[in-house]
């Protein structure tokens, strides 16, 4: 969330910024803000006159104990009483109005960077590069969807059945498919630094408003209400709470871990042509990058990541193209986002495959993920995460972009983890 040291030292600037995510009474809210800590500070400036005054009337009431003066004693302290008295109101006021500031806070989004372009939507996104080949389909090329059942690699029916609708069942190659981009994506994770974690794929209320997930205005978490757990709609959620009410040295940053988890999201409000197949699941396989930096330091790493990402689809011998997102299109919690799509020639559209961003201190005030630096003095950490990657739409892309007459054919970086480089 926003430290009231943003706020009051760049009060306008967040405004207009909250404006440019189209966060609607943007003013209002910032000068709720500021209201309630200012209720706060004076609270606090009273109860601190207080304890001097205190202070000082205990050190009379020793006097007058001395000198004999036994009911001026007794005066000045009933007065240390009143004092106290009044003492634990105004606490409770500034308590009170803590939680409000809070509360406050959490409901305002994170203020995106001067790159970030104005817009409301999807259509507002900025490509900044596009990259890979055309593709060439066989005659009456088929969707995913269409191949899954051709080749029996994917059962949407019997997931249905065992689930639902959005949790498909996987068979034969099409399992092997699966768990061959799952160590693919860790391997090359690996290979480029990051510490493989295997969280839970549930965490507690705290997990969640750590990283800003909750409150789910949205609606997307899934909550096991009897337990007050909530499945992980990304590993972005227990990796970066690793890190929560931690204070790292300096020179261990960056922070570099990727994790493997299933993935649930409820996808309310979903419908239509763009949910059918693998293009829109409940429950999913997912590679995510974490970093933990310095401000300093984490532009750089943003870059890295997705340098990262652009290498797997690279090697996946994917179309793809690079999005950076609009005001209007980016995640409560972002400070900036790059969208990652390939291209399905099947389908005749983009696809989006990962989202790469960093949150600048946001989750990390949230979280109060911090470091000490070399002159021992403490900072919010900056924390960023992208997919590395998310399957489904990778899936759907190869399946669809890879045809053949005589089957789907498997680039060259999967062909080791598959034993094979035909699915036929």
């Amino acid at each position: 969330m926003l430290t009231i040291k943003q706020i009051t030292e760049n009060k306008e600037a967040v405004i207009k910024g909250l404006e440019k995510k189209h966060f609607s009474n943007a003013r209002q809210a910032i000068e709720q803000v500021l209201a309630t800590d200012n209720r706060r500070k004076v609270a606090q400036g009273e109860v601190d006159a207080i304890k001097q005054q205190l202070n000082l009337m205990a050190k009379n009431i020793g006097l007058l104990m001395k000198e004999g003066k036994r009911d001026e004693a007794e005066q000045t302290k009933q007065q240390v009483a009143a004092l106290k008295s009044k003492s634990r109101e105004l606490e409770e006021v500034m308590k009170e109005a803590e939680q409000a500031r809070h509360d406050l806070l959490l409901t305002i989004p994170n203020v995106p960077y001067d790159l970030v372009p104005e817009g409301t939507g999807a259509d507002d996104n900025l490509v900044v590069k596009t990259g890979g080949h055309d593709t060439i389909l066989p005659e009456n090329a088929l969707p995913h969807w269409e191949l899954a059942k051709k080749y029996n690699l994917i059962d949407f029916d019997l997931g249905v059945k065992i689930s639902g609708a959005g949790f498909p069942v996987y068979i034969g190659w099409g399992a092997r498919l699966q768990r061959a981009l799952i160590n693919f994506f860790l391997d090359e994770a690996r290979k480029a630094g990051y510490t493989e974690i295997m969280p839970p794929t549930v965490v507690n209320q705290d997990s969640g408003y750590g990283t800003g997930q909750l409150p789910d205005k949205e609606g997307q978490m899934y909550h096991c209400e009897l337990d007050d757990l909530y499945l992980i709609p990304t590993a972005e959620v227990p990796v970066t709470n690793i890190y929560r009410d931690v204070i790292l040295s300096e020179d261990q940053l960056p922070i570099k871990n990727c994790a493997y988890t299933q993935c649930f999201r409820r996808e309310a409000g979903s419908y239509g042509k763009d949910v059918r197949g693998l293009n829109r699941l409940h429950e999913f396989s997912k590679i995510e990058i974490v970093r933990i930096d310095t401000p300093e330091h984490s532009e750089q790493s943003h870059q890295e990541m997705l340098a990262h990402v652009e290498g797997l689809l690279q090697k996946l011998e994917l179309p793809y193209r690079i999005l950076r997102l609009c005001g209007g299109d980016m995640s409560f919690t972002a400070a900036i986002c790059y969208d990652f799509e390939v291209y399905s020639e099947a389908q005749k559209r983009w696809l989006e495959v990962s989202s790469v961003s960093n949150f600048d201190t946001y989750q990390a005030n949230r979280l109060q993920c911090r470091y000490r630096d070399a002159n021992k003095k403490i900072h919010l950490c900056h924390t960023l995460n992208g997919s590395a990657l998310a399957l489904p739409r990778i899936v759907a892309a190869l399946l669809e972009d890879f045809q053949t007459p005589e089957g789907i054919r498997i680039p060259k970086a999967l062909q080791p983890y598959m034993g094979t480089d035909l699915i036929c």
